[in-house]
């Protein structure tokens, strides 16, 4: 059952969050859910939340004193923890992360309406498993407090690839979660599905990016009735291999990197050495299809698209576009 008490404080600050929400660019049993209140009814089956849409440096950013930053540190409501989703299984009463941020605990606090017996102590399983895309900071640094110091998991299940779990099984402090047993490392094979349990698979496909200790990539999250794409980091659709659009066509919801609105964010810079896909080019190219439905995440500091009535923002929604908010829900 939920907590009603925790869950509707939960509630005001998320939506708080938020901020105005755009309508969805596909039909109506697309839309994603903010939390729910006190009054509405938990989802039935799997879903996914949002726990973070930022870039890794967060918002208010490290050290930054920027306009956007200073504002998030005054108003709560408008900051943003890093990118991550939780993956909600109600049948079984199992949350799996996808990658585990340095603002791990905030986000964990996000997740203790969604467990039927919440502990009043130090829970030693907060999840069931984390799906980790790639080795920059802002995805996998969380996975420190699952150690001795901290939760002290046991075994916790963190799905990556073979090349990510070499790195963290050789290189301390990641080596001590494994040796220790905090961590149990299971490799994930690009483009094989794993089975989840009530009704949901995690497929991983590598996708192009900075590679400095691993690999990179997306997850493709299918449920019974819906499926979603994740790629939080990755090149230019340009550089990919393949066509990013035949990833599209078999989804019906896509959260993609948009860490930076456009160009103008990066004075002195060539476009061509931006590590990621713009999202000015992004809806240039995605122009006119009306599935799946595409959130932008992952958002730098600098991204003008983070102030919900900047003209960036609006050129989103009326494009048919959405930014992603902390807290959305999307039902699988």
């Amino acid at each position: 059952m939920l907590r009603e008490a925790g869950l509707g404080a939960l509630t005001a600050l998320v939506l708080a969050a938020c901020g105005p929400q755009a309508g969805p660019a596909g039909g109506d049993e697309m839309t994603a859910r903010s939390v729910p209140t006190v009054e509405s009814e938990a989802p039935k089956g799997p879903y996914v939340r949002v726990l973070g849409t930022a870039q890794d440096g967060g918002l208010p950013h490290a050290a930054c004193g920027c306009d956007r930053c200073d504002r998030a540190r005054s108003e709560p409501a408008f900051a943003r923890h890093i990118a991550s989703l939780a993956l909600v299984l109600p049948a079984s009463d199992r949350v799996m992360l996808v990658d585990a941020t340095p603002d791990l605990r905030q986000q964990l606090d996000a997740l203790m309406d969604v467990r039927d017996d919440p502990p009043d102590r130090v829970d030693r399983d907060p999840v069931d498993g984390v799906l980790l895309t790639h080795a920059h900071i802002g995805h996998y640094l969380g996975l420190a407090f699952f150690g001795f110091e901290a939760v002290h998991t046991r075994d916790l299940p963190v799905y990556c690839t073979a090349a990510l779990g070499e790195f963290l099984s050789q290189h301390g402090p990641w080596e001590q979660l494994v040796r220790l047993g905090n961590l149990k490392l299971v490799e994930s094979l690009p483009g094989e599905p794993i089975d989840l349990g009530d009704g949901v698979t995690a497929e991983p496909r590598i996708v192009p990016h900075r590679d400095e200790y691993s690999d990179t990539v997306a997850w493709i999250l299918r449920g019974p009735q819906r499926s979603l794409l994740y790629i939080p980091d990755t090149e230019p659709w340009g550089r990919w291999p393949v066509a990013i659009e035949e990833w599209l066509a078999e989804v019906d919801v896509a959260l993609l990197d948009g860490t930076f609105y456009s160009a103008a964010e990066l004075p002195g810079r060539e476009v061509s050495e931006i590590g990621h896909p713009l999202i000015v080019d992004s809806m240039e190219r995605f122009a006119g299809r009306s599935r799946p439905r595409i959130l932008f995440t992952h958002l730098n500091h600098s991204n003008p698209a983070l102030e919900p009535g900047s003209p960036a923002a609006e050129e989103i929604r009326s494009r048919g576009f959405e930014v992603a908010s902390d807290g959305l829900e999307f039902p699988l």
